[in-house]
């Protein structure tokens, strides 16, 4: 159940521009804030089951999106791929002293693509 919190969570971040800002408000309030449905009820007005629906559809929205665009997987391998670039010149600059100031500069370039990945 945590897993799958978690994925929504990150698809959440990926995709949620593209849900109604109902549905963020709602998917928000349940996964981020940890609010019963309820509570989300109580909070817009609407029925435990019309909020139950509005989340569930959010999901199903989220994970549609990740089915035919694939930016979080996409993201993900990325992101492992610059980790492990990162560790490959750490290990070549203790090598190559030397040659420092080139690996420092793709470290830079490394670190600068790894940080536009978490905005």
């Amino acid at each position: 159940m945590f897993e799958k919190n978690l994925r929504l969570s990150v698809l959440f971040d990926a995709y949620g521009s593209l849900l109604t800002s109902d549905q963020q408000n709602m998917f928000d309030l349940y996964y981020n804030e940890d609010l019963s449905l309820a509570e989300i009820a109580e909070h817009t007005g609407l029925s435990r089951q019309g909020v139950r629906y509005a989340i569930k559809h959010a999901e199903e929205s989220l994970l549609n999106y990740e089915e035919k665009l694939g930016l979080s997987k996409k993201a993900e391998l990325l992101q492992s791929n610059l980790s492990e670039a990162e560790d490959i010149i750490k290990a070549l600059k203790a090598k190559h002293p030397n040659e420092n100031n080139e690996f420092d500069r793709l470290l830079t370039l490394i670190l600068n693509a790894g940080s536009i990945m978490k905005e």
